[in-house]
């Protein structure tokens, strides 16, 4: 397998993280579970840096390997299933700030990813692409909150409905709401600028 089909595979693990940490808990003490995402988050961090796939791995995505890798470690040093549900918290963390740290120090996070389709973005599509990083910001601090209380205050159960399942769906929700937004946006500005 190749070194890109090998990051994907890896990065649809940590994906799927609650599943695995939900099934794992049933057959295997939470060292174990541990152990496998230490092991994963290396492999990731191993790959991206030797160049596996021949393209250069974004900071961002390694920060996510690392605190991976962080959490996997401090589980297997307590063997605490309760440490193993704090990853998505994490995640949520990270992404503000390096949402919230684009917004200090532009282009923001939104611009970088529109410019990669629309190079020469117009400025009105720079103060679009600010204020839509803005509610993606307010998302991560609602995921996040909701993730914590999760991890402190719910049983497994709902921990991994809500962190597997929900939190994606309203990804999803928030991407499609966008780009209907978008679409529509893009619109009424052409009709702004027709003579």
């Amino acid at each position: 397998m190749s070194g890109t089909r090998w990051g994907v595979v890896l990065a649809a693990l940590l994906l799927a993280y609650p599943f695995l940490v939900y099934f794992g808990l049933t057959y295997f003490e939470p060292r174990i579970i541990a152990l496998f995402l230490v092991v994963l988050a290396t492999a990731r961090l191993v790959l991206a840096k030797s160049g596996g796939g021949g393209r250069e791995v974004a900071p961002q995505l390694l920060l996510t390997f690392a605190v991976a890798g962080v959490i996997g470690f401090l589980a297997l040093l307590t063997n605490s299933a309760d440490t193993l549900r704090f990853y998505p918290v994490c995640m949520n963390v990270l992404l503000l700030v390096l949402f919230v740290s684009s917004l200090l120090r532009p282009p923001s996070m939104i611009e970088r990813f529109a410019r990669i389709a629309e190079p020469d973005l117009p400025l009105a599509g720079v103060r679009y692409t600010r204020n839509v990083t803005k509610v993606w910001c307010g998302f991560f601090v609602l995921n996040g909150a909701i993730a914590l209380y999760t991890s402190l205050a719910s049983s497994l159960d709902v921990w991994v409905l809500y962190n597997g399942a929900i939190s994606y769906a309203l990804i999803a929700l928030l991407l499609a709401g966008e780009y209907l937004f978008r679409r529509w946006w893009r619109r009424r500005l052409s009709q702004r600028t027709e003579p």
